[in-house]
């Protein structure tokens, strides 16, 4: 099953250190910020089946948020990322919410990734406000830190839970998205 997925947010909230975390299971304190979008993949077994995540990080300076809708229109799932020892980045969270529910897919699986958990010491956002909001949308909500492997797979996991199988049929009135398995292995669309 082929996942497609979009991680969204403001810059230095640490998307590219979760999928980095994720894909190669490293973290490096001096990454470079993306330009643009990066693509990377990754397959892991879920149950029985083999998903292969079809990952854009996009880029989070303001310049570039006008590409965001053509990564995320096709996706099955969107990670929103913020950090949170920045309060404000919390509160941009909501834009980008809006603009997915807007323009993304009806379908669209939404995670919401409270990032650098590690540093509670600094924290602004209390996890009790982001989880309330998270269930206010009906959208995954873990803490994660990249730097120390925290729930990465975790994430990726409940996204894999809550995308609808490949063998299910697909939504009334023609809308939504299609998801079509491979001959040779299962496939599945994220992100």
């Amino acid at each position: 099953m082929t996942l497609q997925e979009e991680l969204l947010f403001d810059t230095g909230v640490g998307k590219s250190s979760i999928v980095w975390r994720f894909v190669e299971d490293s973290f490096d304190p001096n990454i470079n910020p993306t330009i643009g979008a990066s693509f990377m993949t990754k397959t892991v077994q879920y149950q029985n089946e083999l998903h292969k995540f079809l990952i854009w990080d996009t880029a989070g300076q303001e310049r570039f948020r006008a590409l965001a809708p053509m990564y995320y229109r096709g996706s099955a799932a969107a990670i929103i990322v913020y950090d949170i020892t920045k309060e404000e980045t919390f509160s941009t969270l909501k834009n980008w919410v809006k603009e997915l529910r807007q323009h993304g897919p009806p379908n669209i699986v939404v995670a919401i990734a409270g990032n650098k958990c590690d540093l509670i010491d600094v924290r602004e956002v209390l996890e009790r406000d982001a989880k309330d909001y998270a269930d206010s949308i009906h959208a995954i909500f873990v803490e994660t830190s990249a730097k120390n492997a925290i729930n990465i797979n975790e994430l990726f996991i409940e996204i894999s839970r809550r995308i609808p199988s490949t063998d299910a049929s697909p939504p009334s009135g023609g809308k939504g998205f299609k998801l079509r398995r491979q001959p040779s292995e299962p496939k599945r669309s994220c992100c």
